[in-house]
């Protein structure tokens, strides 16, 4: 349940009235495994939330959910206007959505130039090969190395960057900075700016709650399979110390 005084932060005023996401009531099930428990949320155009919790909590699940990844749903998932629940898994990324797992999923043969040929264009206006090396300029200076060779900050740029060619205007980002070393952390949370910035619609998964918190317009906290608490970033500096005992920070 949300807190009686949660309240929605109000995003730019260009993105206020067009609603990109809302998940109602989700259940999801890894076999007779029951993960998440009602999971209710929704996020605006140009909005980057976040959801936080211990680890357990459901959050990658979530994500995984949404792009129809788990065993079984109930619920609502509405994608840019469209119910999704009983969408094919290949067809949801037509709808301007891109996931970027936790595990990357780059292609660890082939060199940063040839990652960035291969995906497949789901809606117009994908970054093209000069906006995504102004963004990551380290991918330009790497553009010829294999995968394997990248270190785990580039190959994270590296799986951001193949999202940002397809068109996808909706993001959903697994735990983008695990394991990063601290220059990496910045340039991300830089680059999320700048996303942000073009409209894009951003759900982060992060542990990192320093990284995140700066970032978001509302921060959704999971605990169980479920959403229990919305915290915008305008209440954020009174209950920080509040949801950081929530999250054990």
């Amino acid at each position: 349940m949300m807190t009686a005084n949660a309240v929605t932060t109000e995003p730019n005023a260009q993105y206020q009235a067009r609603e990109m996401l809302r998940v109602k009531d989700l259940h999801a099930f890894y076999g007779e495994s029951h993960i998440l428990h009602g999971v209710n949320f929704d996020v605006k155009q140009g909005e980057l939330v976040t959801l936080l919790g211990r680890n357990g909590a459901g959050r990658s699940t979530t994500l995984k959910a949404m792009m129809n990844m788990v065993g079984r749903r109930t619920g609502s998932i509405v994608i840019s206007g469209q119910e999704t629940l009983s969408m094919k898994p290949h067809h949801i990324p037509r709808l301007g959505i891109g996931y970027c797992p936790e595990e990357r999923g780059i292609f660890a043969s082939l060199d940063v130039h040839e990652n960035l040929l291969l995906p497949p264009t789901v809606s117009s206006g994908g970054m093209s090969l000069d906006e995504i090396y102004a963004m990551f300029p380290n991918l330009y200076e790497r553009r010829k190395s294999q995968g394997t060779r990248l270190s785990g900050g580039e190959q994270q740029m590296l799986a951001m960057a193949r999202i940002l060619r397809t068109g996808a205007r909706i993001l959903l980002l697994d735990e983008i900075t695990e394991g990063l070393a601290p220059v990496i952390v910045q340039k991300l949370g830089e680059v999320l700016m700048q996303l942000k910035a073009r409209g894009m619609t951003i759900v982060l998964v992060e542990q990192n709650f320093r990284f995140a918190a700066p970032l978001a317009d509302r921060h959704f906290v999971m605990d169980h399979g479920q959403i229990v608490e919305e915290i915008s970033a305008v209440q954020l500096p009174a209950r920080r110390e509040h949801l950081n005992s929530m999250l054990g920070v």
